[in-house]
């Protein structure tokens, strides 16, 4: 679509989206699928159609995926499905009591629906902003390109420095290992992933990261930073000092709710995500909001929050698709999440609650080249969280175990003899309400 090309051909108002991510992709899909036929408007700041944001930091990074391979949908499919997509064009403010948007461009577009996907932007630490030499962060395509070439030209064996040990610090920090680079990683927290995973899996990872060649520093702050030409150096509280020309800052998401504020659109006061209720509406009847941006209260983790997640944004994304129209849908799904790092797949499903009892079924070696195991968090013989390492499949399996809220003995859970399948059959069957897998 050309950014000349007027928003409305016709004098039906369309169903307005902002944002031309992953979550934008899907409503636009969604709409399709349920049966809409009037118009749908999707605007996008970057110069790329929608495309999926986890491969950037692993496949993408590494240069084992192209690209053009990681599109939400096919190139072809905005035209096919008459989605009038315009790149490159952001919208500057929101009417909501006339239900009228001003874009970037200067058009007015009139909607019978809006839904805000404007996900967010990279947090930057203030020393080191954005476009600073050697300094990079990986929130768009065009991040992940600069920093690939970058690892591409620096020398094999040169030292790159992350700074945050969340999962994005930590998917960074796997791929450049892979391709022959020497990686220190910051972390201010005391263990990795403190807020996402109970300790044993922080100690696991720790030990797993630094048998890959990480030089972790956990529980260091930094000190004193110091940027020139040829790097950064950091000075940390115990006193030491870390050298790299090559930074990546991963510290963190600031959701993009300018828009929303202005526009008189609730935004919650900590978290500055849009606020949504169940269907994904905003305080405004006919604006709603998914992805990144969005605050949800999530009745697993006992509190409103941003869910800054593949699933999260595809799931607010049907949600709101739905209201829109009218159409019953499905509650969204418990929570999943995965990673791929240090030579393994991550999946978790569920909620991490310090005060659940997690068991362990498998074998959790750090060192094992292949290591499979299931880390199982239980409240009163109730499964909560499970975190599975190249056990997805099995993780898959109990599935409806946190769904169904059915209890299982922890033992027969821990123990590897016992087929899941037939535990899970054996719990359904024991609460006649829930129907079998």
């Amino acid at each position: 679509m050309s950014a000349d090309t007027p928003l409305n051909d016709s004098a039906a108002k369309p169903i307005l989206i902002i944002g031309a991510g992953q979550a934008g992709a899907t409503a636009a899909a969604t709409l399709r699928q349920l049966g809409h036929t009037g118009g749908i408007v999707m605007l996008g700041s970057e110069a790329h159609a929608p495309y999926e944001r986890p491969p950037l930091s692993k496949s993408v990074l590494s240069g084992e995926q192209a690209d053009h391979e990681i599109g939400v949908h096919p190139t072809a499919f905005y035209d096919e499905n008459t989605i009038d997509l315009h790149l490159g064009r952001t919208i500057a403010s929101l009417d909501v009591a006339a239900s009228v948007a001003h874009d970037s461009a200067g058009e007015t577009i009139a909607y019978s629906h809006c839904l805000i996907a404007t996900g967010g932007t990279a947090r930057e630490l203030p020393e080191l902003p954005a476009g600073t030499p050697g300094v990079h962060y990986i929130r768009s395509l065009d991040d992940a390109r600069g920093l690939r070439a970058a690892l591409a030209a620096l020398p094999a064996g040169e030292t790159v420095l992350v700074i945050g040990g969340g999962f994005l610090g930590l998917e960074t920090a796997s791929t450049a290992l892979t391709l022959g680079r020497r990686v220190v990683l910051v972390e201010a927290g005391s263990r990795l992933l403190e807020r996402a995973v109970p300790p044993a899996l922080s100690e696991w990872l720790s030990a797993r990261a630094r048998h890959a060649g990480v030089d972790l520093r956990l529980g260091r702050r930094i000190a004193k930073l110091t940027h020139t030409p040829d790097g950064t150096s950091l000075m940390l509280d115990d006193g030491a000092e870390v050298s790299a020309s090559l930074t990546v800052v991963a510290i963190g998401l600031v959701p993009d709710t300018a828009l929303a504020d202005a526009a008189g659109i609730a935004v919650h006061p900590v978290n500055r995500g849009v606020r949504i209720d169940a269907q994904c509406r905003t305080n405004i009847a006919n604006v709603f909001a998914a992805g990144d941006c969005a605050s949800q209260f999530q009745p697993l983790f006992k509190q409103e929050m941003r869910m800054e997640s593949w699933q999260s944004a595809n799931e607010q994304a049907r949600l709101a698709a739905a209201a829109m129209l009218g159409v019953d849908t499905a509650p969204q799904a418990v929570p999943w999440f995965w990673t791929d790092q240090f030579g393994c797949n991550f999946q978790m499903l569920g909620a991490y609650d310090p005060a659940l009892d997690y068991i362990l079924r498998g074998n959790a070696d750090p060192d094992a080249a292949a290591p499979k195991f299931l880390l199982l968090g239980l409240d009163n013989g109730h499964l909560r969280h499970g975190i599975a390492v190249n056990a997805g499949g099995d993780l898959r399996q109990l599935r409806v175990l946190i769904e169904k809220d059915l209890p299982c003995a922890p033992a027969a859970l821990q123990d590897t003899t016992l087929n899941l399948r037939q535990l899970v059959r054996d719990a359904v069957a024991a609460s006649p309400a829930a129907p079998l897998p």
